[in-house]
């Protein structure tokens, strides 16, 4: 397993953009598929975003998809979640998430697919 951190996240405006960081510690960082998740109060944790080991494919929550990108530096053993136009609706706590796999499946969408979380950064988003 992998030791995940996030940093990036804070108090914003609505349209801003903030960049997510998740720094990662372990030798298999780069064979792991990653993913971004966020929970907001009362609500279950829902999947934003996906990338594979390599980088190669990428998945996305329809309800970012367009104003997300996630990538990843396997030099640095950190991925990153990219959140332009942000809204009120964005507000969460977001997670990343690792598993130690060359796959890229549809069910990389479920949380239960991830052995690996961090603790979470908090993103609050005012109108």
């Amino acid at each position: 397993q992998v030791q995940l951190v996030e940093s990036g996240g804070g108090l914003v405006q609505a349209g801003v953009s903030l960049r997510l960081s998740c720094a990662a510690s372990g030798r298999t960082f780069s064979s792991c598929a990653m993913g971004w998740f966020r929970q907001a109060p009362g609500k279950e944790r829902e999947f934003v975003a996906f990338i594979s080991w390599n980088g190669g494919t990428t998945y996305y929550a329809d309800s970012v998809k367009g104003r997300g990108t996630i990538s990843r530096d396997n030099a640095k053993n950190t991925v990153y979640l990219q959140m332009n136009s942000l809204k009120p609706e964005d507000t969460a706590v977001y997670y990343c998430a690792a598993r130690e796999t060359r796959r890229s499946d549809a069910v990389a969408r479920q949380p239960a697919w991830y052995d690996s979380w961090g603790q979470g950064t908090q993103v609050t988003v005012s109108s």
